[in-house]
């Protein structure tokens, strides 16, 4: 049986998606809707949540795996609650300046599940970002944080304006 509380689920290398599903759940919560951010491979049972946020890092144009995973694993119970899907990455403010359209993975998965949207946020790039594609863009001087906290809290003021 379904409770009233929202699953935020990701897929992150780095932290900086994890950080992006924190601000949607706390963000839920302030609006009145019970809501946990949970990495999506430590997900096993969608059927206790009423509704989804299902968030996916992107690297070199992919959407996170297991971001993709999760939304095979549990697409036939996810069709059946609202859900909704977001990408973080560009390590730039395009992310707010002009919607970025979802990777194939991303959009995959928006018609799989009936997703009632998909947006994309900026990222994040630090010192202590993993990878060869990481390290190459912090020697060239590419470090910063894109995430733009009022516009992930403004979006997750309207998911939460529809669940109420």
């Amino acid at each position: 049986m379904s409770t009233s509380k929202v699953l935020v689920a990701y897929g992150t290398k780095n932290g900086s998606t994890a950080g992006i599903a924190d601000m949607i759940a706390a963000t839920l919560m302030r609006e009145g809707v019970e809501a946990e951010a949970r990495p999506a491979g430590t997900v096993r049972d969608v059927t206790p949540y009423r509704a989804v946020v299902l968030g996916g890092a992107l690297y070199s144009g992919r959407w996170h795996g297991q971001a993709r995973r999760f939304a095979r694993r549990h697409a036939a119970a996810l069709r059946e609650r609202p859900v909704w899907l977001f990408s973080s990455g560009p390590l730039s403010e395009a992310a707010d300046s002009a919607d970025v359209p979802p990777v194939r993975a991303a959009a995959e998965a928006a018609r799989l599940l009936g997703a009632r949207e998909h947006v994309t946020f900026g990222g994040r790039l630090t010192a202590e970002s993993g990878g060869f594609v990481a390290r190459a863009m912090l020697r060239n001087g590419r470090a910063g944080d894109w995430r733009n906290p009022e516009r992930i809290a403004e979006w997750a003021g309207k998911i939460a304006a529809e669940l109420r």
